[in-house]
């Protein structure tokens, strides 16, 4: 009895290997795809714009008027400010949708193991601003929108039959298109600084197969771009007397105390397998 019921144990733990090892295998191969999503942006409402008055490349001065005074006393927001003072509102960052296209490569590598790579182009629309206001009174708004991101990632989970649940990792190279406005007309403001941002993306998914050949899923991806390059100079023509010129005549520069532009992204995904 006991050599029967160890018998049938064993039989049926290497017909659940045998499952498992198929289960790895239906997921093996080559695979395009296309998915669609929504991003948010965490909350950065203690973002600031650091300013560099004479010009050292240190970004922790205080712009100051020609009596000492704090030129940007009334303070910050984590937003596009709507008027020249703090009580005329600040809008909230913009969120939005995100779609693109894919394709990858999965591997059996052992039971219902499954490792792979995938390379994906995503298009999204998110706006990120911080503005400042001066005791002038003026605003001054630094803006980052996220046009496109290409990224390149691997990813390794474990298949039980037809569902895959899965983890991701790696890199990104984002297109970054940055602005600045203000409602100061005495300086002249120039901007400098790249287009494009590298950083990295980490998240998970479940997809299932259905038909033949194509798989559903629904996947949660966190993004960080490292966006430290774009800078604006404050330069005359102004009085000696201008806040901006006083530290040093050839102006002061401005940039944003994050150089992080991360969002989440929940997505539908679709993909069809050879």
């Amino acid at each position: 009895m006991k050599l029967t019921l160890l018998t049938a144990a064993a039989l049926a733990a290497l017909v659940a290997g045998a499952a498992q090892a198929q289960s790895a295998a239906d997921w093996a191969g080559l695979y395009v795809g296309a998915h669609v999503g929504y991003g948010s942006q965490p909350d950065d409402d203690d973002e600031t714009i650091q300013f560099d008055r004479d010009l050292d490349g240190d970004f922790g001065d205080t712009v100051t008027t020609s009596g000492g005074a704090n030129a940007f006393a009334p303070g910050f927001c984590g937003g596009r400010a709507e008027g020249p003072t703090p009580g005329d509102g600040c809008e909230d960052d913009e969120n939005g949708a995100t779609y693109g296209v894919r394709a990858g490569w999965d591997f059996a590598v052992s039971e219902g193991w499954v490792l792979g790579g995938v390379i994906e182009y995503d298009a999204a629309d998110l706006t990120d601003s911080v503005s400042a206001f001066s005791t002038t009174p003026a605003r001054y708004t630094m803006t980052r929108e996220l046009d496109s991101l290409w990224a390149a990632r691997i990813r390794g989970g474990y298949a039980f039959g037809d569902l895959l649940g899965y983890a991701t990792v790696g890199v990104v190279r984002g297109e970054v298109d940055s602005s600045f406005s203000t409602s100061n007309g005495v300086n002249t403001f120039v901007e400098s600084g790249e287009d494009d941002a590298s950083g990295w993306q980490l998240g998970g998914g479940l997809e299932k197969r259905f038909g033949t050949g194509w798989s559903l899923g629904v996947e949660y991806l966190y993004t960080s771009l490292e966006d430290d390059s774009y800078r604006v100079r404050a330069q005359g023509p102004a009085p000696a007397t201008n806040p901006f010129i006083l530290g040093n005549p050839n102006g002061t520069d401005f940039r944003r105390s994050d150089d992080d532009f991360d969002f989440h992204a929940v997505r539908l995904t679709l993909a069809w397998r050879f």
